[in-house]
């Protein structure tokens, strides 16, 4: 069903238009549909009315930037949404549905063509990646190719330095996949694709691997996959002419037992690292050598208050495009925790935590200025828009929100 006829769900409410003509003619021909013509009839009067305002939804104002929100269909989602952000004043206007699909719980932009990855997250031993071409005047997504991950439930997706290839995370299955990009930006078949073995001492949630990040180094010679139930980051030397992969156990780092690495971030400068702990609230900070690939541990600190340890999960990690700051979320808790970087060590100092105005904060993003943060309430159903404090760094509320179902990421589309 399209998204603008969802009348009784959260997320139709964020459609706001003014009538068309094929408005003011479906309403004055509707009394005879519903009497002469049959519920047949009516559901194709609907659909066109629908078409139109879809289509009308998407425009984008100049000097805007776009926003493309994966979220879960499950409920009443259903696929992937597109919002217009306004950089200097932090608004933020619904656009309607950019593409009908099943689960596209993270999304990755490409560098330089007008084309957006979204993982499915289904279920099964087998999930799947697709390509959309970007509407340059709308926004709008069009579906170019889909590709199997090779892997139970993909969570994660990352377009390599140069936009030759993605590389997907299967959480379920515990594996990475690499897949080249044709000219066109849709999918090839996979090059390259890895299994991760072990458990950590979770049983709960480390019976067994599960990948849960790709980041590649900025360098792009190496992918490196978080994996929660191994407690590692584990790494990859990467070809980027073929899409190849080869493990590298004298690269990457390694968590604290039971810690559940999930995310892995690097700062601007390139020289440290930053994996988000889901398991255990924290952060670890790692002194990266550039030319092995190999993460030494130089500190971890939590996300959480001292008083709420153990009564939460984290979900992201970001570094402040200053290189100043970083962010990570708590789910449960609730919140964004926030940290400033010591310029010289990479190390964290706690400053504080901000409430995300919802429940169950996934993704969250930072519009490209770094001046405002958005944060994704999955339970709640809102994005959140906070504006970030020049000199503290620390996340103030702007007053803006948005109502949507099942939100897990954003990406801004700045190109």
């Amino acid at each position: 069903m399209c998204y603008a006829l969802r009348g009784l769900s959260r997320s139709a409410a964020l459609v706001q238009r003014t009538p068309t003509p094929v408005d003011r003619d479906f309403a004055m021909h509707k009394t005879a549909i519903i009497t002469g013509l049959g519920k047949r009839i009516l559901a194709l009067w609907l659909f066109a009315a629908a078409t139109v305002v879809s289509a009308q939804s998407q425009d984008t104002a100049p000097g805007t930037l776009r926003v493309y929100v994966g979220t879960y269909t499950s409920a009443a989602s259903e696929g992937i949404y597109l919002f217009e952000f306004e950089p200097d004043s932090g608004a933020l206007a619904p656009k309607g549905l950019a593409a009908k699909t099943a689960n596209p719980s993270f999304l990755a932009l490409h560098p330089d063509r007008p084309c957006l990855y979204a993982v499915g997250e289904n279920g099964g031993e087998t999930g799947g990646v697709s390509a959309f071409a970007i509407d340059p005047a709308r926004g709008g997504l069009t579906l170019i190719n889909t590709r199997p991950s090779r892997g139970g439930g993909p969570c994660h997706v990352a377009v390599a330095p140069g936009g030759g290839s993605v590389a997907v995370a299967n959480y379920g299955g515990g594996s990475v996949c690499v897949i080249p990009l044709a000219s066109d930006g849709g999918l090839a078949a996979a090059s390259a694709f890895a299994q991760h073995t072990g458990h950590g001492p979770n049983a709960g949630r480390q019976e067994g691997p599960h990948a849960h990040g790709v980041t590649f180094d900025p360098s792009g010679k190496f992918l490196f996959v978080p994996d929660l139930g191994i407690d590692r980051v584990v790494a990859y030397r990467f070809d980027r002419a073929t899409g190849a992969i080869d493990l590298d156990d004298a690269a990457g780092g390694r968590a604290a037992p039971g810690a559940g690495p999930r995310h892995v971030v690097f700062h601007p400068g390139g020289t440290f690292a930053y994996a988000v702990n889901e398991l255990d609230s924290s952060v670890a900070v790692f002194r990266y050598d550039v030319t092995r690939g190999a993460m030494e541990t130089i500190q971890s600190i939590s996300t959480l208050p001292l008083a709420t340890a153990g009564t939460g999960t984290t979900a992201e990690i970001a570094v402040h495009p200053s290189g100043r700051f970083l962010y990570a979320s708590n789910r449960g808790h609730d919140s964004i925790a926030s940290f400033a970087i010591e310029r010289a060590t990479g190390t964290l100092t706690a400053l504080g935590h901000t409430s995300t105005g919802g429940k169950t904060p996934r993704n969250f993003n930072l519009d490209p200025s770094g001046r405002f943060l958005l944060a994704a309430n999955q339970e709640s159903g809102n994005i959140v828009v906070f504006r970030i404090d020049p000199e503290s760094g620390i996340p103030q509320p702007a007053g803006i929100e948005a109502q949507i179902d099942d939100p897990v990421c954003i990406v801004f589309d700045h190109r």
